[in-house]
Parts: structure tokens; C-alpha cells; sequence
């Protein structure tokens, strides 16, 4: 029995160390041909490690597309989506699983149910609309469907997470005289920010990369996010400059990777087990 589970656990640590190596060498990857000079790319194999480093397609991410306004807007898209995400879901959630009022569980049906809608079903709709209310080009046409496809899943999570506050909490503070508000802002938040920072981290994340919403709602390069900021390094002919290309990348990249490594203990917690542990 002990051999047996020697091999088991042998074979399981090699999975996860393979399964781990496929997910990291891209990122390194990525890093690596960011540093690496353009002629070396260009006349050598891609693949291999640089013989040289440089910073010089950094200086020339930066000067040849205008990053930096991309980063701001999406910062800003990504900010204010995380917000209205956050206070929506966690007061629907709380709505829902803590004063439980008729019809609570059709409405929570109904929120799930829109995890189903693919979000390209709604994109001609949705731009039909924002063309009749003059929102188009705006961070309001970004931010909309950003919040309303996350709200979903977040309803989801804060519901699972609401479901394991004990309920004598919430009834001696009842008893105390705490009304709604007051059991809200001073039980119900300070005790979900493992699952909010789950919430804003993953959703976050996804609104950060997001590629469909800004190439159908954006027409003005003033209010390109970094994915559409990146295809300032496709020039005529469909030429990519490449290392220059991977040093964008690495520059919008690495706010998600420093978040993630300052709070993955928070945000692991969140997610396990449905993130229903605060």
C-alpha cells in the first residue's frame, strides 16, 4: 500500500508540474522576447532562449503606440466596472439570501439564468441601442455590458457565501435593533472581502482583456483599451513588430500578475469551495 501510494502521489506531483509548465512558459516566454534585440528575433529561432538583453523595444513600445493613454482607459473601464459590480451584486445577493422576500428564489433563477447568454448574442442589439442614445464611443458603453455580464456569476458567489453566515448572527443583531442598512455596512460587508476581492480579482481580469465589447463600441483610438491599443504594432502589410509587440504585452500584463501575487491568499480563499468562506 505504501509503494502504491508513493507512485500515486509521484504521478500526481508530475501532472501538476506539467500542467504548471504549460500555464507559466507562455508568460515567460512572453518576458523573455520582450528583452530580446529585434534583429536576433527576426533572424534566429523564436523559441530560443536570448543571447542578448535589451530594453530598447520597451523605449519603443512606448513611442510607437500610445500605451499609456490605453492604460488609463483601461483602468478606468475596468475601476468603475469592478465597483458597479461589487454594489450591485453583493446588495442583490443580500437581498435575496438575508431579508429573503417573496419570489426570491425566481428572481435568483433568473439572474443565474444569464450565465447561459453568450455574450455576442447581445452585440448588435446592444450597439443598435448605444447609436440611438448617443453612448457609443464612451466608457459608459464599455462599462454596461461589463457589469451586466458579470452580474451573474457574482450573484452567484456572494449567494453561496451569504449562505454560510449563521443565521443566529444575523438574528441577535436583528434583536439588537440593527435595522437593513446598518446589518448590511456592519456585519454582511466587513465579512465578505475574501469573496469580493474574488469577485473584483477574476472579474477584473476579464474586463481588463476584454477584446469584443471595445472593438464593437469603440470607434475613437482616444478611447481604445490595451487590447485594441495593441494593434498599433500591426503596420502596413500586416507587418508585426514583434519584440516591441511582447514588450506591450509584458508592460499590461504585469498589474494583473502583481495584484494576483499580493493577494492570492485572499483570493484562494475566496474561491474555494464556491467561495462561500469569508
Amino acid at each position: 500500500m505504501s509503494s502504491r501510494h508513493t507512485v500515486a502521489r509521484a504521478a500526481f506531483t508530475l501532472i501538476v508540474v506539467g500542467v504548471l509548465a504549460i500555464q507559466v512558459y507562455p508568460i515567460l516566454w512572453v518576458f523573455l522576447t520582450s528583452l530580446r534585440p529585434q534583429a536576433e528575433f527576426a533572424e534566429g529561432n523564436p523559441f530560443s532562449l536570448p543571447t542578448s538583453l535589451t530594453l530598447e523595444n520597451y523605449t519603443r513600445a512606448l513611442e510607437k503606440g500610445n500605451l499609456r493613454l490605453y492604460i488609463k482607459n483601461s483602468l478606468v473601464v475596468t475601476s468603475l466596472s469592478c465597483a458597479a459590480i461589487v454594489v450591485l451584486s453583493l446588495m442583490a445577493s443580500y437581498a435575496i439570501e438575508v431579508l429573503r422576500f417573496r419570489f426570491r428564489n425566481a428572481v435568483l433563477a433568473f439572474f443565474l439564468s444569464g450565465i447561459i447568454v453568450p455574450a455576442q448574442v447581445a452585440l448588435i442589439p446592444l450597439f443598435l441601442t448605444y447609436r440611438s442614445m448617443g453612448i457609443l464611443n464612451s466608457y459608459l458603453s464599455l462599462i454596461i455590458p461589463a457589469v451586466g455580464f458579470a452580474l451573474p456569476i457574482s450573484i452567484y458567489l456572494f449567494v453561496s457565501f451569504l449562505k454560510f453566515i449563521p443565521k443566529e448572527t444575523i438574528e441577535a443583531a436583528v434583536l439588537d435593533g440593527v435595522n437593513a442598512y446598518s446589518l448590511f455596512f456592519k456585519i454582511v460587508l466587513p465579512m465578505s472581502i475574501n469573496t469580493i476581492t474574488t469577485v473584483v480579482f477574476v472579474n477584473g481580469t476579464f474586463i481588463w482583456n476584454d477584446f469584443i465589447f471595445a472593438n464593437t463600441f469603440v470607434l475613437k483610438n482616444a478611447l481604445k483599451t490595451v487590447p485594441l491599443g495593441l494593434q498599433d504594432y500591426v503596420g502596413q502589410m500586416g507587418a508585426t513588430d514583434w519584440t516591441a509587440t511582447f514588450a506591450a504585452v509584458s508592460i499590461t500584463i504585469l498589474p494583473i500578475l502583481l495584484v494576483f501575487f499580493a493577494l492570492n491568499r485572499t483570493i484562494i480563499r475566496g474561491l474555494e469551495s464556491g467561495a462561500t468562506k469569508g
